[in-house]
């Protein structure tokens, strides 16, 4: 499973984008980016599945991984390496009980969220907002992301308003990795 896991986790939002998707991508994977998590909220199922698939051919060749936000029928039927769940999607454990080969991480917010996360069979966790992020909340901040490192065994990524220059900073926390949307897109 690991070896899906990578150190930086671009998710994408194509309405954030400077180029069009498929330029975008090949300059993330450019960059090393080996692992995407498919996060587009606007479109249809239809528009999902052919994007995802379109993800899927970008990513041939590479040693990269991706993932589908929030649905687990997509992320079967395009043979995504798993799945993504919000922190009010369907529980961890329903889908690893049906689909134990989806590697399923979950969006945690709190350190209970992220104990629950863990024990419901979660993969991974992203832990968020780290930092002041537009429309995400209050931020959490580095004390509570190295308290989720301590308190969890499961990998942890960093996500919400990680800049370039704050990236020691939040890898001396010990996470796992850092995940973000606009970190990437430069």
């Amino acid at each position: 499973m690991k070896q899906f896991l990578k150190k930086y986790y671009a998710i994408t939002d194509r309405k954030q984008f400077k180029h069009p998707f498929e330029i975008q991508i090949k300059k993330m994977l450019d960059r090393g980016i080996r692992m995407f998590q498919l996060r587009e909220k606007d479109l249809t199922p239809d528009q999902l599945f052919r994007l995802a698939t379109e993800l899927k051919d970008l990513l041939t060749g590479y040693d990269a991984s991706f993932f589908i936000n929030d649905r687990v029928d997509v992320a079967v039927i395009v043979g995504a390496n798993g799945v993504h769940l919000p922190s009010k999607s369907i529980p961890v454990e329903a889908v690893k009980h049906k689909f134990p080969e989806l590697i399923v991480g979950k969006s945690c917010h709190s350190i209970e969220e992220a104990l629950k996360a863990e024990k419901e069979g979660a993969d991974y966790i992203t832990f968020s907002p780290i930092f002041e992020t537009p429309e995400k909340g209050k931020p959490v901040g580095l004390e509570a992301l190295s308290q989720v490192v301590e308190k969890v065994s499961i990998p942890v990524y960093a996500l919400g308003g990680i800049t370039e220059e704050k990236i020691p900073d939040v890898l001396k926390t010990g996470v796992y990795g850092i995940a973000g949307i606009r970190l990437f897109i430069s």
